[in-house]
C-alpha cells in the first residue's frame, strides 16, 4: 500500500481484531495498524518473549486477550466487545514439521480455529471485512505452475489439507453468508521479526553467525518463491481496505515475488552477503514436501495494483542485519 493510502484516513480508530499477534506476519500488521492510527485488539495465545509483540512493546499500546482460537465462545465474546470491524485472522500451527508428528492438534488449531473466527464474524454486525491467512500450500502438487488462483486446492500432507480447508471454508461463508472476506495466499515470507529457525532463511543467517554446521533438509533443487515481510503487510494491509469492494469480496488473491528460485541460489545469496565460505551440507532429509512450488501474481496486480516492492537481495540487505543483532 502506498504512503498516500496510508496517510488517508481509513485506519484511523477502525476496531480491527487481529490473531495470531505474537507470530511473525501478525505482529507486523499490528504495528503497521498502530502506526495508522487504528484501534487494535490482539488474540495471544502464548508468551512469545522475543516477538515484536513483546520485544517492540506494542503490547503497551494494544488492547490484548489471551486465548485459543479453538475457543469460540471467547472469540464471539472478542469480536462482539470489541466492536471489531475490521479482521485479520493470521493466527494458525504454521511448522511443517509441526503438522506431521501432530496432525490433529494442527486441524484443531487452524480448521477449527478457522470456523470459529468466521462463525464470530457471521454473527456480528459489526464486521466490515474478514481477511484470511492462506498458503501456497494449499494449491498441493500441480501439474502446471505457477499456480492461479483458479487452480483446484488439493493439499495431501496435513499442514497443506489445513490451509486448503482453511481456504474452502472461508470461500463457504462467502457464497453461504455473504460475509465480507478475501482470502491471501501467501509465499515463503521472510524479514525482520521471524523467530521460526526451522524457516529457511533465519536457518541459514543463524548457522553462518553462529559458526553452526549448514546441515540443509533438501537437495537444494525444489523450487520455491520468497516474498519479504514488508510486502505482505502491505498486501494484508490492502486487503483490509478493499475487502468489501465489488470483484474483491469473497476472492483469493496469490501475494509473492512471482518468481521461482532454487532453495539452492537462495541461500548462495544468503552466504555471499554475508561475506561467508560456509559449506551448506544438503541432506536430502526432507519428507512429504512438494518439490515445486511458486505463484502467479498477475490477480493482485490487475485487481488490487499490489506489486512487489523489494526483490530477494533488497529484503535479504534489511533482514540479515536484524539477526545479526538479534544473535549477538
Amino acid at each position: 500500500m502506498d504512503a498516500k493510502k496510508q496517510q488517508d484516513g481509513f485506519w484511523r480508530d477502525k476496531n480491527v481484531l487481529i490473531t495470531g499477534a505474537t507470530g511473525f506476519v501478525g505482529g507486523k500488521i499490528l504495528e503497521r495498524l498502530l502506526a495508522a492510527g487504528a484501534n487494535p485488539v490482539a488474540l495471544v495465545r502464548d508468551f512469545v518473549p522475543k516477538s515484536e509483540f513483546f520485544e517492540a512493546g506494542l503490547y503497551r499500546k494494544t488492547r490484548f486477550v489471551h486465548g485459543h482460537l479453538e475457543d469460540f465462545g471467547l472469540l464471539r465474546r472478542v469480536i462482539s466487545e470489541y466492536e471489531a470491524q475490521i479482521v485479520f485472522h493470521v493466527g494458525a500451527q504454521t511448522q511443517v514439521t509441526t503438522a506431521l508428528e501432530d496432525p490433529m492438534g494442527t486441524f484443531h488449531a487452524n480448521i477449527l480455529g478457522s470456523c470459529n473466527v468466521l462463525e464470530a464474524c457471521r454473527n456480528s454486525k459489526a464486521v466490515e471485512a474478514v481477511v484470511v491467512s492462506s498458503s501456497d500450500k494449499a494449491y498441493g502438487i500441480a501439474e502446471k505452475l505457477p499456480y492461479t488462483e483458479d487452480m483446484p486446492l488439493k493439499g495431501a500432507f496435513p499442514y497443506e489439507v489445513s490451509k486448503s480447508c482453511v481456504d474452502l471454508i472461508a470461500q463457504s461463508y462467502f457464497q453461504t453468508y455473504g460475509l465480507p472476506v478475501t482470502i491471501a495466499r501467501c509465499g515463503n515470507t521472510y524479514g525482520e521479526g521471524d523467530l521460526n529457525f526451522k524457516r529457511l532463511v533465519p536457518k541459514v543467517i543463524k548457522c553462518v553467525a553462529m559458526g553452526l554446521p549448514l546441515a540443509m533438509r533438501s537437495d537444494g533443487s525444489p523450487k520455491r518463491d520468497f516474498v519479504y515481510i514488508e510486502d505482505i503487510v502491505d498486501a494484508y494491509m490492502l486487503l483490509g481496505r478493499e475487502t468489501g469492494r465489488k470483484g474483491v469480496k469473497g476472492e483469493a488473491f496469490n501475494f509473492s515475488l512471482g518468481k521461482a528460485l532454487r532453495v539452492k541460489d537462495v541461500v548462495d545469496t544468503i552466504l555471499r552477503l554475508m561475506g561467508s565460505s560456509s559449506k551448506p551440507v544438503w541432506t536430502n532429509s526432507a519428507e512429504k514436501e512438494i518439490p515445486e512450488q511458486y505463484l502467479s501474481i498477475d490477480k493482485a496486480r490487475k485487481i488490487l495494483g499490489w506489486e512487489p516492492k523489494f526483490g530477494l537481495e533488497a529484503g535479504l540487505k534489511r533482514t540479515i542485519p536484524w539477526y545479526l543483532k538479534l544473535i549477538s
